[in-house]
Formats: structure tokens, C-alpha cells, sequence
């Protein structure tokens, strides 16, 4: 499972360096992005923009993390493909998570909120 972390804006931005996020590395995935959130920040972003393909398993691993941040911290989504973007659409996530359309979109909101 490739992820890498970078603290961004007060932000630790995450981004997944896979093609699939599928129910072959779902539990990578999970435990990876357990370690990788000790950093401290508010807010985390999940950078999703080498992400071509996402089934069930992924999407609910999305969400664990997102169970296991809350309330404290807040679990962004941003850079989402035509095809990850609608599972998230057809599956009404896109009411549950906060979607920007790439990592920059994303931090420059958190500076609006700031600031």
C-alpha cells in the first residue's frame, strides 16, 4: 500500500499512490492510513487522484478511516476520478464527506475557515 503524508496549511495531506482502492488492499489501506494520521492535524486530506478504480471494500475502508478520525478530526476527499467520484455520488457519500476537486481546492478552503 503506497501512501504519502505531508503536512500542507495545517493540514496532513495524504495521497493514496495506487490505481485501485478495491477489497485486495482495503485492510493495507486501513492500517496504513492509521499509522500515517498520528501526525497531529485538523484536518486530513485523502488525495485520490491516482485512484482509477474504487469497489465497496475501499469505499468502506474510506469510511473506517473517517469513523476512526471523528470527531476530533475532519476526513477530506479531494481529486477524485469521473469513476470514484460517482460511487461516492451514487452511494450519497458525497453528503457524508467533504469533496474538493484537487488538494489545492481543499487547503485554500481550510485558509477561508482560518482566516
Amino acid at each position: 500500500m503506497n501512501l504519502y503524508a505531508e503536512a500542507r496549511s495545517g493540514a496532513l495531506v495524504v495521497s493514496v499512490k495506487e490505481e485501485r482502492l478495491d477489497a485486495a488492499i482495503a485492510i493495507r489501506f486501513k492500517d496504513r492510513m492509521r499509522e500515517v494520521t498520528m501526525q497531529p492535524a485538523q484536518r486530513v486530506v485523502l488525495d485520490l487522484s491516482e485512484v482509477e478504480f474504487l469497489d465497496s471494500s475501499g469505499l468502506g475502508a474510506v469510511v473506517a478511516v473517517m469513523k476512526a478520525l471523528a470527531p476530533e478530526r475532519q476526513l477530506e476527499l479531494a481529486g477524485l476520478r469521473p469513476n470514484v467520484e460517482k460511487v461516492f455520488r451514487l452511494t450519497r457519500m458525497d453528503s457524508v464527506f467533504s469533496l474538493h476537486e484537487d488538494v489545492d481546492a481543499a487547503l485554500r478552503k481550510g485558509l477561508r475557515h482560518v482566516g
